[in-house]
């Protein structure tokens, strides 16, 4: 007597399809919604279950994932009447997803690895962002090498017997990935550039922190808020200006000239000197001057009546004198670091004297406020030594000499019409 199997058997194939599929549903019901919220439940209580930026990551996720394939391709077996070929095919391709699910969840773990790296102090210091990506790529690389042995149903060992021919291809598709992993290694065994480092490179537009290393880029945030991506082996090819020395040494540098009238530049008489010395910043450096003078005058002798022959006190010394004195008592000012008043060789624009020293603070704004008001002060303080700055004629100075030329011209006709009515006369 023939059973209801053998009567309808594509009614029986299809049923325990059906079935199969039903139990690959349940299974994956029973595992995502029971045991992972289960477990998420029991992880909420550590400092994982708690923290959404690495669940974000789906780790547990992507693994309960193989459930399903795993009872397909059990069960795809015991299915009746199938053909052989349809079976292997089936499992094959399971299995490869499975493959293909315990990759994503392994690149899964790692980004976790690296999230938890970044959350200490010294992570910026040499970031593993780099070698993360390089695991990745590897993992993935050897998952499809066994997805494509599984489907195909060959030993993974054939492939890899074959890669020994594709090297040249595979080094020239990787160049790039080859290149960026050696200047990453180079970057990080040399602490060339750290995370949160301000970096300056001209050529690729980048000025700004460096908020990212990775693989490939390094992503630069500038000042105005965008964002540049530089190639990483940029950073060992082309020239990089790194502001971290200044940031630790915690000084930043004021390097600035005020350009001063040369006609300006005089001696100083009695009466300057008088009014100087009741500078605070000058009175020690004016007696210091007048004692060092009054003893190189006094071996002269005789020639010491000819001006020419003696020394004396210029308005610039005793400006430049001023001005180191000044910055020597700023509170803004770092006083471990160099502090210079300089004179630059003179140009058209006048003569240079150049401001030489560091601020105590290197944050931006602050830095740029000492700085403003340092100038501030030495332009305001110019006309109390007779001194001038340098400044091209204008508009209103053109203006102001053409008023004045029609003003002298008015005055000579004057006198001439005046001359010529008391000759007549």
């Amino acid at each position: 007597m023939s059973t209801f199997p053998e009567l309808h058997p594509v009614l029986t194939t299809g049923i325990a399809l059906f079935v199969l599929a039903v139990a690959a549903l349940f299974a994956n019901y029973v595992v995502k919604a029971l045991l992972v919220r289960m477990l998420n439940r029991v992880l909420s209580f550590t400092a994982y279950g708690r923290d959404e930026e690495l669940r974000r990551h789906g780790f547990i996720e992507r693994l309960s994932n193989i459930m399903p394939a795993l009872v397909i391709s059990t069960g795809i077996a015991i299915v009746p009447n199938l053909p052989a070929f349809v079976v292997v095919v089936v499992r094959n391709v399971s299995s490869a997803f499975m493959i293909l699910t315990v990759a994503m969840a392994i690149g899964a773990a790692l980004n976790i690895i690296d999230t938890v790296y970044h959350r200490r102090p010294d992570a910026r210091l040499k970031p593993i962002k780099g070698y993360v990506q390089v695991v990745k790529i590897a993992i993935y690389v050897i998952a499809a090498l066994l997805m494509i042995a599984t489907l195909i149903d060959r030993s993974p060992l054939i492939l890899l017997s074959g890669l020994g021919a594709m090297a040249a291809v595979l080094i020239l598709v990787f160049q790039d990935t080859l290149l960026s992993l050696v200047a990453g290694i180079q970057i990080s065994s040399t602490d060339m550039v750290r995370v949160g480092d301000w970096i300056e490179m001209p050529g690729q537009n980048a000025d700004g922190d460096v908020i990212e290393i990775a693989l490939h880029t390094v992503k630069v945030q500038n000042f105005d808020k965008t964002i540049t991506t530089v190639p990483i082996r940029k950073l060992v090819t082309d020239p990089v200006k790194n502001w971290r020395g200044m940031q630790e040494s915690g000084g930043r540098r004021i390097k600035r000239s005020i350009h001063l009238d040369q006609n300006s530049i005089r001696f100083l008489s009695p009466e300057d000197q008088e009014k100087l010395r009741q500078f605070g910043h000058l009175e020690t450096y004016l007696k210091r001057k007048e004692a060092e003078l009054a003893a190189w005058n006094s071996k002269l002798g005789a020639r010491a009546d000819v001006p020419a022959n003696r020394r004396r006190s210029t308005n610039i010394g005793t400006f430049r004198a001023y001005v180191e004195n000044y910055l020597r008592n700023h509170p803004g000012i770092h006083q471990g670091m160099t502090i210079m008043v300089r004179q630059l060789p003179p140009q058209a624009e006048g003569l240079p004297l150049e401001v030489y020293c560091f601020t105590n603070t290197t944050a931006w704004a602050a830095y740029e406020g000492i700085q403003s008001d340092i100038f501030d002060h030495l332009l305001a303080i110019l006309p109390e030594f007779d001194l001038h700055v340098f400044q091209n004629p204008s508009g209103r100075d053109f203006q102001a000499y053409r008023q004045e030329t029609k003003h002298t011209s008015s005055n000579l006709s004057d006198s001439r019409t005046a001359s010529l009515a008391s000759s007549s006369q």
